[in-house]
């Protein structure tokens, strides 16, 4: 840790990248026994309380020679300025909803003070605390943290976006080779068919692949087609037809099947990848899309676009963001182990075949 900058930026929306870099910092403050207690995570979109994130950050590290903070999505703290309001009307005679210069002023200050306030954290930070702003999206190099960022010798960017689908056969290939095994070419393709831009089911794929050869040998197209998501995929849409029809005996049946064959957090990101494209097919149906314009504009194989479409007709698009809204939920409550994941699907599915 003697290396790491105190202060790290990590952005872009690949969230498996930037996971596994805070992880990694995380594993060298040592002792999983005490390394819990010199770990404090923040979230902004739950808000921020100033003095707590402050007094995580100043505290003096308990049996180890440093601390980490983590605080996730830091933008959702501040949002954007309000941008000026334009009057079309005499401004002797302001309408009950325009905003006046003095009130934005006001406003823009308060607003601006809070990140000053917080970039004052930051500047006065113990050394001994590494801090991680992860922000999911990438941000731009004008953007008022990236600008303190770029001028403070103690802070480190890293960017971290999602490979293009037709990056992810490469990346596969170099993912296996990071985890002591080898994929041939053609697998490593068929693979990438199969997981699209998700480097966190792929990587998952692939030690469920290389713990099947044993990582004797490469990874074959046979065993993707064997030992691979294909056949889960194949109940997802059964899950999803199930959940849609409103069959929630099906639905529970179909959950649990495939709970006994894939890990709950891989099982997890193909049901998120299914309502997101599910989303998008909606949006694009009630935008007078096309099958075929659906099928190129995400990027579909023939008959996934085919059952996405006929899926999403299944459900309207309020009810697909109600959905996608409780998934995001599950995932912060997951990945703060609030509850169990595969507890968690059990009673989102239990919910959905209600309605």
């Amino acid at each position: 840790m003697a290396d790491t900058p105190s202060i790290l930026i990590l952005h872009g929306n690949d969230e498996y990248a930037i996971s596994g870099h805070i992880e990694r910092i995380c594993a060298g403050l040592g002792d999983s026994s005490t390394a819990d207690m010199n770990i404090a995570r923040f979230d902004g979109r739950l808000g921020l309380d100033f003095e707590a994130l402050n007094t995580a950050i100043n505290a003096t590290p308990f049996l180890s020679p440093h601390r980490v903070v983590v605080l996730a999505n830091p933008v959702s703290v501040f949002g954007a300025p309000r941008k000026k309001t334009i009057e079309l009307q005499d401004k002797s005679q302001p309408t009950a909803t325009s905003v006046q210069p003095e009130e934005e002023e006001l406003a823009d200050d308060s607003r601006l003070f809070t990140r000053k306030k917080f970039i004052d954290l930051l500047d006065k930070a113990q050394p001994t605390t590494t801090i991680i702003l992860a922000e999911y999206d990438q941000l731009k190099s004008d953007h008022w943290l990236m600008k303190w960022a770029a001028s403070n010798t103690r802070a480190g960017i890293h960017v971290y976006n999602l490979p293009k689908r037709i990056e992810m056969p490469r990346w596969i290939e170099s993912e296996t080779r990071k985890l002591g095994g080898k994929i041939e070419p053609g697998a490593a393709q068929r693979l990438s068919e199969m997981v699209g831009e998700d480097p966190r089911i792929a990587a998952q794929e692939l030690t469920k692949l290389l713990t099947y050869v044993n990582y004797e040998r490469p990874i074959t197209m046979a065993d993707v087609d064997k030992v691979g998501i294909a056949s889960a995929q194949g109940n997802i849409f059964e899950l999803v037809d199930a959940l849609g029809l409103g069959d929630g005996k099906k639905a529970q049946y179909v959950l649990h099947q495939l709970l006994e064959d894939e890990e709950a957090f891989a099982l997890w990101g193909m049901v998120i990848r299914q309502f997101r494209l599910l989303l998008q097919a909606r949006e694009m149906l009630d935008a007078g899309a096309t099958v075929p314009q659906i099928q190129s504009e995400l990027k579909l194989p023939d008959f996934v676009a085919t059952k996405v479409t006929t899926q999403a007709k299944r459900f309207s698009l309020p009810a697909l963001e109600s959905i996608y809204h409780k998934l995001l939920e599950i995932d912060e409550g997951a990945k703060t182990s609030q509850v169990p994941l595969d507890l968690a699907l059990d009673l989102l599915v239990a919910d959905l075949a209600k309605k």
